[in-house]
Order: C-alpha cells, then structure tokens, then sequence
C-alpha cells in the first residue's frame, strides 16, 4: 500500500509559502492506518524500546499506538506547563527564540531505552530536544522515528541516532 495517497497536503497552512502534510487523512483510514502502524513496528522493534516517547501532540497519535503494539510503555513529551506533577524540562532553541519540552519526573527509568516518536521530522530541532531530555533523565535512546520525512530541511543530520521514517518527501 502507498501510504502517500493517505496523507492529505494543505497549501498555505499554517502560513503562505508552507504546504502542510496533514495525518488526520490517513488516521481516518482504518486500513491504511493499520499498515502504517504494522511498518512502524517493524522499523522501531529492532531498537528493542522499553518505552515510546511521543511528541507533542500529533507525536502522540503515532506513539501511543506503536507502544501498545510493541508490548511496551508510553511517555508524553510535551511543552512547558502542559504536564501535571513535578516535571524535568530541557530549553532549546527556535528559528526566533526558544522553547522547552518538559517529561513528568520518575516516569523514564534509568537506562530505560526510548525512541523518541513524532508525526514529522522537518528541521529536527525538537526531536534533538527531546533526545537530549530523555538522555538528561538517565535513558538510552537507541533511535528516533516519525511517519513523515522532510528530508529537503535535512533534520536528521542534526539527530545522532538511527532515523526510521516510512514516507519522505524531497521537496
């Protein structure tokens, strides 16, 4: 199955100049879905997780769901404030300033091996962050994934573990 003709692209959002690949075309397709999460699992099963690591939020779609199916546990990565209890935060830096992701604490075991899960690696900067997060925490992160590639921004050469990706987009 191509995968591709499941991801819907919406020009101009969210601003002119950006085409947006929307997911929510693919999730609604059961079928699709299931392939999609099938091929994750392969991809990711190999790096013998103990946990799945989503970014937020749409990371949450895809890692929620490649972790019940692998058998292993699930993590939110999400941005300041959003996460209740005592959290560990890492800053990072943004085109125009910077963020912060934030994990909730004793929620990653030391050397518990994550990867780190998300929608779409673009420029990579906040996959980078959250590797950096999860190793600040104690845990080993063997790898990351995402269902789509922009591979013309060129995120995974800022990322210094294996990348798995199911669809790539060059331009």
């Amino acid at each position: 199955m191509d995968l591709r003709e499941h991801i819907r692209g919406i020009p101009d959002f969210p601003k002119p100049g950006i085409l947006f690949y929307d997911i929510s075309t693919l999730l609604a397709h059961g079928e699709a879905w299931a392939v999609a999460m099938a091929r994750m699992a392969a991809a990711v099963r190999r790096h013998q997780p103990d946990l799945v690591a989503g970014v937020e939020s749409r990371g949450f779609l895809v890692a929620a769901p490649l972790a019940l199916k692998l058998g292993c546990g699930f993590v939110m990565l999400r941005k300041r404030g959003k996460l209740p209890g005592r959290v560990i935060g890492h800053d990072y830096a943004l085109e125009y300033g910077t963020d912060r992701i934030e994990v909730q604490e004793g929620m990653v075991p030391a050397g518990a091996r994550v990867v780190v899960v998300d929608d779409l690696l673009a420029t990579g900067g906040t996959m980078a962050a959250g590797i950096a997060l999860l190793r600040e925490v104690g845990a080993v992160v063997p790898a990351a994934a995402a269902l789509i590639e922009l591979s013309f921004l060129g995120g995974r050469k800022r990322l210094d573990v294996p990348v798995e990706t199911l669809i790539a987009y060059d331009e």
